[in-house]
Order: structure tokens, then sequence, then C-alpha cells
């Protein structure tokens, strides 16, 4: 198979485990675990390959991917530490939004420096895009970055790249940017990554056996907290309004009857920087059962965010490859629908596995 030539914006956490998996899975190729997907139209893991990347951080510009994802402030897991060399130099992106001002009044191995090199304008960002041949820009900027994820989604419409957004800036869910992707011819998958088993699947699932079971949900709420920079930047809270919309829609939109939105909370709590890449979510959903008796679930998980959000990531560019491969444009509802928080349109988790194999074998378009 030909290589799926991938650039990325932001080259945090999640780049990392994205970068390590791709490596590891490569000396892996006999004993495949942990994917949902090994085999997507042909194309395995290993088949992917990062050709350009961008992040604003002082301590990643300019260094090879292979070192970058490894310095600080990332703090996930290393499980592929021979990582080689790429010759891929990460670039100084557009800065706009890109990070919070209070990210620089923490210790150094956790605070943002930002980078003094001279920022990629639209047209420098379009034509490394063309050089290099991208089939897919993976958009991985922080929570917040509004305008930092627009830059990079129009520089993919000028350049006919893919454009996966991982991240909860409303764009593939956007009738708007839809459209514009439709006319283009260029498939692409979003918005906001849905971990492998993170807590907002976890909480999807537990919401779908009550209403399965008849049991009437009254109140629930998810709350998160991590150590990573993606809960540090959270900390302003104004930067969590469309996160707290996707984490909450991603859950509401299984009921089918409406609630009070005070009975429903879903969203980041707080940072605890000794955790690191670690993710808890307690969760808890009260509700009726047989004679409108109460009873209540609660659950506490405890994961590696990154790996978790690279295990979707990956399924999503392959994805976003196959529809390249058959000249399918705009939004790619199946596989958005299973790896994404807020999709342009949500389905319960089972129908939309089926209709991601259904569209892997063929037999649907998107």
């Amino acid at each position: 198979m030909p290589k799926i030539r991938v650039a990325i914006a932001g080259v945090g956490n999640c780049a990392s485990s994205l970068v390590q998996g791709i490596h590891y899975y490569a000396r892996h190729k006999e004993d495949v675990s942990g994917l949902m997907f090994e085999d997507v139209g042909g194309y395995k893991p290993w088949d992917i390959e990062v050709v350009a990347a961008w992040d604003i951080d002082a301590r990643k510009v300019g260094k090879d991917i292979s070192e970058a994802i490894f310095s600080q402030p990332n703090c996930t897991t290393v499980f592929e530490p021979n990582v080689p060399r790429t010759g891929v130099i990460v670039r100084k992106g557009k800065v706009l939004d890109g990070y919070a001002s209070h990210m620089a009044n923490y210790p150094p191995e956790r605070s943002f420096v930002l980078s003094e090199e001279k920022e990629d304008e639209l047209e420098d960002v379009v034509r490394i895009l063309k050089e290099t041949n991208a089939d897919v820009l993976i958009n991985y900027v922080p929570v917040g970055s509004e305008e930092a994820a627009r830059f990079y989604a129009r520089a993919c419409l000028e350049a006919g790249v893919s454009f996966v957004n991982g991240m909860p800036t409303f764009i593939v869910s956007d009738p708007e940017w839809a459209e514009k992707f439709e006319k283009a011819g260029i498939p692409v998958v979003g918005d906001d990554i849905k971990s492998q088993v993170g807590a907002t699947i976890v909480h999807r699932t537990l919401v779908q056996l009550f209403l399965d079971r008849g049991v009437k949900i009254d109140r629930t709420y998810q709350l998160n907290f991590g150590g990573n920079t993606d809960f540090l930047n959270m900390l302003e809270r104004e930067r969590l309004k469309t996160k707290k919309v996707s984490k909450t829609q991603a859950v509401s939109s299984l009921i089918p009857y409406e609630m009070d939105p005070y009975s429903i909370h879903i969203g980041p709590s707080d940072w605890v920087p000794w955790l690191k890449d670690r993710k808890i979510a307690y969760i808890r959903i009260e509700g009726r059962l047989f004679g409108d008796v109460p009873m209540y679930v609660e659950l506490k998980l405890d994961v590696e965010d990154s790996p978790n959000s690279a295990g979707s990531m990956i399924d999503a560019i392959r994805c976003c490859k196959l529809a390249r491969d058959r000249g399918i444009g705009g939004p790619l509802y199946s596989i958005s629908a299973y790896t994404m928080k807020h999709p342009p349109v949500q389905y319960p988790d089972w129908q939309a596995r089926k209709m991601v194999e259904e569209f892997i074998s063929g037999k649907r378009e998107r």
C-alpha cells in the first residue's frame, strides 16, 4: 500500500502517542493488539508517515519531530522510545489564539514557552502541504484555539488536503464549513476526538444501557481531571465553551426525551499536575426503574489520556485516506460518528461501528 502522508498541527501529547504508535505497530506486525481496526481498506497503522508538523512552543519548533514529541511539556507514557529521526522539522505555526496566557506562569516542565521564530502564514502552510504531498492534516491545537483551528482548515481547503479535527472547534459539524469541503471534493472527519475507551464512550454506553433496560434517567454528571497541558489549558474557562457543548451533546444526543439542562453536567473540572497524562473521570447516573424506584450507578475511570486518543485517530486517518482513494468528498459521517464527540450526525455507537465496517467494505459511501 502507498504511504498515508500526514501533517500535524500541534505536537503535544496526542501527537506523541500517535507517532509512537505508528512505529510501535511497525515493530509488532505479527502480534497486533490494542486497535479497533487493524486493517482499513488495506491500510495498516505502519502505512502512516508524518511529512510536516507545526507547533508554537520554543522547545519543539526547529526540532525533528522524533525529538519534539518527547520535549517538555509533553508528559505522556513513552511506549516506543526508539522513534527514528525523520527529517521532518517542526515549523512555527500561526499563533493566533493557540495558547492561554496563564500557561506561562507554571514551572518549566508544565509551562508554555512561545517560540521567537517567524510564524508560518497561511500561504506558507499551504505551500508546505503541497510540497510534501500531504494527504491529511490532523488538527491537535489546544482546546479554545478557535481561530487557529479555522486557520488550518482554510489551509487544507486551499491545498486540497483532508482535515481531521481532533479538537472541539465545530468545523466538520458546521454546515457552512462542511459545504466548502463537499464542493472541493475533500473528505474530512470531526469534531473533537472521542477516545478508544474514554469517559465519553463509557458514559454513552451506560446511558444506552439505562435506556435499553427501560430506566428513566433523571440526572447525570461526568467530572474529568488530569495533569497534562490540556487540563492546564482548560483552567481558563472561557476556552471551554465548545468543549462543554461537545462533551454534553455526545451523551445527551442519546436520550430521546427532554431533560433539564441543569440535570446534565459534563466537563473538565481541574488540573492535578502529578497525574501527568493520566485522566480520571467520575461518572454518576441517577434514574428510576420499575415502579419509579430510584437507582444510581457510579463509576471511576483511570486511563492514560493520549494513547487513548491515538487509538481513535489512527482509524480516522486511514478512513480519510480510503475516502480520498475512492474520490469521496465532504464529511465522513460513519467514522466521524464513531471516533468524534461532535460529529455532523450523532448515531448510537453500535450503529456507528456498523457504518464504519460498511464504509471500509465499500457498501457505504460515507
